[in-house]
């Protein structure tokens, strides 16, 4: 059994890949001070570089799990995940309201996929 760790600290790895299978930490922004749709976008940024670090790409995506401070700022965060998915390939999704670590961090997207 082959497990790789990607970009470790004390307390977690941003991405671990185990039989093909790619696993993101939940990513955020590192600068909270913009709107929802601007931290959406760039953590989709993020994203898209772990993916391709591990071989794969969006177009891969299994699952995706959106947490946001606010649901209110729904629409917000889908018109920056709209123009990012792959259309032809979207992965099931779920999207959830949750109290975040930071307050200023108003979007957190956890990801899994294939490789």
């Amino acid at each position: 059994m082959t497990i790789q760790r990607f970009h470790p600290t004390p307390r977690l790895c941003d991405m671990v890949i185990h039989n093909d299978t790619v696993y993101l930490a939940g990513q955020i922004v590192d600068d909270g001070s913009t709107t929802v749709e601007a931290q959406t976008r760039d953590v989709l940024r993020q994203i898209d570089a772990l993916l391709a670090e591990a071989g794969t790409s969006k177009s891969n995506i299994l699952t995706a799990t959106v947490y946001l401070a606010d649901i209110a700022t729904f629409p917000e965060m889908n018109a920056a995940w709209d123009a990012w998915v792959d259309p032809a390939n979207p992965p099931a999704r779920a999207t959830v309201e949750a109290k975040l670590a930071d307050p200023s961090i108003l979007v957190e997207i956890v990801v899994v996929a294939a490789r």
